[in-house]
């Protein structure tokens, strides 16, 4: 095949074809961390999965990078790229529930937010994000860590089949059934293997759950991390949420003159009966004091989307991560010297409890090897003012350096910044050179490259 001109593309396509002659350019070149400012050669808004392929066919041929965007979230701005054309799933975000059968199938560029809108009217849920304006598809492919995943499993252990676009413009479907190798590598292994249309995941009964965050004083900090960690080892399943360090925002369930002041809090979510929601959450005010709670019944989509005012698009954005064992003293140490230094509100750190349903898959059953972690750790790093770059990144860079001796080698790759290429191999442990060896059927040319890459 010759090389497919701009004009051409535009021909084969459904969505627009944006390029930097074009008023909305700027617009369409934004993703959610402002400190990335790329400049694509052509932004395409597919608006099914024959745009996906004719957008790969192009950059492919053309030899041009290919960025894959759904939701946008990726902090190392991995959904745009510098003279390469982007393959924008935004436009695509439709949701069909099967309630008989318990299931639902989102396209590509769909959000948590959006999946949570259709699945909540049935009365059914899976796993999914901390913030709604994820998107599924990075959020999936690299594990899926969210409220309901020690009951639940991850998000990529509810996958039942994927529409994937590969690098030769193919579409296949990859499950247990068919192309079972490309199924198993799409379930922690990032974007590496091709574009992913659409997901079809399985579904369980939560609609209202009972939670919310409760603070403690950063002082108590120590107790009511050791306590959780206790509690969350054989606590129900039903039973998610986790600690976290938060600078209070001026919301009016925290007292006035605490409004910026640095926290220790739990934030809790209770899928189980909601009767039963009290006693289950009850038991985390038993670690210390509380100085200020929102909880209660809810939606569990209003909890999902609890926290989205405070990533708003358009912040500065650098995380790190690491799986963690144990809540060892010398780690909860390490949280206590650096977490007072939250650089902005907006900032937080949290630790997730991974244990529950998550320790029942395998290690090697899908691509997410830390399936022995308890606790998967984010150092997330995230204010409004570029002036600030050089101190908060030093800040999260920091805390990392302080807590990585104390943690697992590895980290979940969804949370990694821009310098992590060197953990790839470690990220995942004995399924690393499976994963080379599907990247090499899939994509030998390393077409999906704009990831935390897997190299053929």
């Amino acid at each position: 095949m010759g090389k497919l001109s701009i004009d051409q593309l535009r021909e084969r396509v459904r969505g627009a074809v944006v390029t930097p002659d074009d008023e909305s350019y700027d617009e369409a070149r934004k993703v959610h961390n402002a400190m990335i400012d790329r400049r694509p050669a052509a932004v395409v808004h597919c608006a099914n999965a024959g745009d996906v392929m004719a957008t790969v066919d192009f950059a492919r041929e053309n030899g041009l990078d290919l960025a894959v965007r759904g939701g946008g979230h990726s902090v190392p701005g991995f959904g745009t790229c510098d003279g390469g054309v982007v393959a924008d799933l935004s436009g695509m975000r439709g949701v069909r529930v099967d309630a008989a059968g318990r299931t639902a199938r989102a396209e590509g560029g769909a959000t948590w937010g959006d999946f949570n809108a259709a699945t909540y009217a049935f009365g059914l849920a899976t796993t999914g994000g901390i913030i709604s304006t994820t998107g599924i598809g990075g959020l999936t492919l690299g594990g899926g860590i969210g409220y309901l995943a020690r009951g639940l499993g991850l998000s990529c252990d509810n996958l039942i089949s994927a529409d994937v676009v590969t690098a030769d413009g193919r579409l296949v479907v990859a499950s247990e059934e068919e192309n079972a190798d490309l199924f198993w590598a799409l379930r922690g292994g990032g974007g590496n293997f091709g574009a992913v249309t659409s997901f079809e995941f399985r579904l369980s009964p939560v609609k209202d759950i009972y939670g919310g965050p409760m603070l403690f004083e950063l002082a108590d900090a120590p107790t009511v991390l050791r306590s959780f960690a206790d509690h969350i080892a054989d606590a129900p399943e039903e039973l998610g949420g986790f600690p976290a360090f938060q600078i209070a925002p001026p919301l009016p369930f925290i007292p006035e003159d605490r409004h910026g002041d640095t926290f220790a809090l739990i934030v809790a979510c209770w899928s189980g009966p909601l009767d039963e929601g009290e006693r289950a959450v009850g038991a985390f005010r038993d670690f210390a004091p509380v100085v200020a709670e929102q909880v209660g019944p809810m939606p569990y989509p209003a909890l999902n989307s609890a926290f989205d005012a405070l990533v708003p698009p358009g912040l500065q954005h650098y995380w790190k991560a690491n799986f963690v064992t144990e809540l060892t003293d010398d780690v909860i140490d390490a949280h206590l010297r650096h977490a007072p230094g939250l650089p902005a509100v907006n900032s937080t750190v949290h630790i997730y409890p991974i244990n529950g349903a998550c320790h029942r898959v395998a290690p090697d059953a899908t691509a997410f090897a830390y399936r022995d972690a308890s606790f998967a750790t984010v150092i997330a790093g995230m204010w409004p003012d570029p002036a600030a770059n050089e101190s908060a990144t030093a800040w999260v860079r920091d805390y990392y350096e302080a807590t990585a001796p104390h943690s697992e080698e590895g980290g979940y790759i969804n949370f990694m910044a821009d310098d992590d290429q060197d953990r790839i191999r470690t990220n995942y442990k004995g399924n690393y050179d499976r994963l080379v060896a599907v990247k090499r059927a899939y994509d030998p040319g390393n077409l999906f490259h704009l990831n935390q890459n897997i190299r053929p």
